[in-house]
């Protein structure tokens, strides 16, 4: 057996037996004379069960109970109890106790119900486990992978849900922004409100102010009938406003308004809507550089970033992407009928090495292909799309031979820097990961080799 006990009694004799006892069936005990030591004792550390005299001089056995189950109501105690005041153990019990023994105890008796108490604490910190990965899992359910920085996401989702606080997501296109703003929606008391999702990059600009705010029959050509938008369908629930960057300005203007005003008028309308509406919106652009290009309006910008959340890129999360594999494959050959024992080593490596500049999204394409080309039992380097090898034939070798003069690492780190930079339009968050560097490292860089952003 495992598991540490508190006894308090102010008899040593029985301190002394009761310690015996359980220290040879394996517990880690510690005995004091009184509820105050017992108090002091647990100031410095916890344990897992404390074995009280219901009937002590000065604070008693109850008082102590109750002190600790205000503290901590997970405290599991177990009051000892002279034969004659078997009402007061009861009571005991109905206040929070465990369990209750009758002096003078029995040992099969004591060994029993401290059993029977191991068993409960490891039923309550099982529950208390499950319940925070659940909490974890349901913030971000369709979320897969153990990286650090997935999991930092998991833990602000858990935290933001019950709120009602418009939220902004920063990730690479195919990273799950879609994923987290259903997920921050499922968690928080709007779940079983209408949930709605807008790619503003993919509606006309002609067409969105329709398509969020509705219309009126007669208002352009072809309103043949009044449509309700997105806003007002949404009423109570969530809206996803998607590439939120792509929006044109005079929209983002009506949008703000809406937001600020807590109404919206339909297209060709005179009457104002109100609207209770939580808004998460997307980007994979950095919206501050647009602030400062003049084709984002700032005040919309401090609407919509009250909480921010940033999806790391798949290449920077390590493992997880063997882990997301595993699941693709698991969910393509179930869907196709396709039974494969997995993925081989050389094609496992390939995927590991390659830089995903679609994320998730693309591994997820490559794995249904992989599943559906594969020829054996596994999927093998030959079932994977040829820009996937490309990538890792380029990584083997170098673009260049060395000239005759030899090179200077310096300059050529520089020419690296520059293009990279080159290919971000000056955004260092996109020039790092080109080159394998943090944001800090490339900065430093930056200064270091007297390179201007723009």
């Amino acid at each position: 057996m495992s598991g540490s006990i508190l006894i308090v009694d102010d008899e040593k004799g029985q301190r002394d037996i009761l310690t015996a006892i359980l220290q040879k069936q394996g517990y880690a005990t510690a005995a004091v004379p009184g509820a105050r030591e017992a108090l002091a004792k647990l100031a410095d550390k916890e344990f897992d069960l404390i074995l009280t005299d219901l009937k002590m001089q000065g604070m008693s056995g109850m008082e102590l109970m109750e002190t600790l189950l205000t503290d901590n109501n997970r405290q599991c105690v177990v009051m000892m109890t002279a034969h004659g005041t078997i009402d007061s153990a009861v009571e005991a019990m109905k206040k929070g106790a465990f369990d209750y023994l009758e002096k003078p105890l029995e040992r099969e008796d004591l060994l029993l119900t401290v059993k029977r108490a191991f068993e409960h604490i490891g039923l309550l910190h099982e529950n208390a486990v499950l319940h925070r990965k659940l909490k974890e899992t349901m913030a971000i359910s369709n979320m897969i992978g153990e990286h650090p920085k997935i999991k930092e996401v998991a833990r602000i989702i858990g935290k933001i849900a019950p709120t009602s606080s418009t939220v902004l997501i920063y990730g690479e296109s195919g990273t799950g922004k879609e994923l987290v703003a259903k997920a921050v929606h499922d968690g928080s008391p709007r779940r079983d409100k209408p949930f709605f999702a807008i790619n503003c990059a993919a509606i006309p600009d002609t067409l969105i102010e329709s398509e969020l705010f509705g219309h009126e029959k007669g208002s352009f050509t072809g309103a043949a009938s009044r449509e309700i938008g997105l806003l007002e369908a949404s009423q109570g629930g969530t809206i996803f406003l998607d590439e939120i960057g792509e929006m044109n300005v005079a929209m983002q203007a009506k949008l703000l308004r809406a937001i600020q005003e807590k109404e919206i008028r339909r297209v060709g309308g005179k009457v104002n809507i109100p609207i209770d509406v939580r808004i998460i919106s997307a980007t994979n652009r950095d919206l501050e550089v647009e602030i400062k290009k003049g084709t984002f309006r700032e005040d919309l910008f401090y609407r919509l970033n009250v909480i921010r959340v940033t999806l790391p890129p798949l290449r920077e999360r390590g493992n997880d992407i063997a882990t997301l594999a595993d699941f693709f494959l698991e969910k393509y050959s179930a869907a196709s009928g396709i039974a494969l024992n997995g993925i081989s080593k050389p094609a496992l490596k390939i995927l590991m090495n390659y830089s995903w500049p679609g994320n998730v999204r693309q591994l997820e394409s490559v794995i249904e292909r992989g599943v559906l080309m594969a020829e054996s039992d596994q999927i093998l380097p030959e079932d994977l799309p040829a820009e996937v090898h490309e990538e890792m034939a380029n990584i083997t070798k170098l673009p260049f031979e060395f000239p005759p003069q030899g090179i200077s690492i310096e300059e050529l780190e520089r020419d690296l820097i520059i293009k990279a930079m080159e290919r971000a339009d000056g955004i260092i968050s996109k020039a790092a990961p080109l080159l394998g560097m943090s944001y800090k490292t490339l900065q430093y860089r930056l200064e270091k080799f007297g390179i201007e952003r723009s």
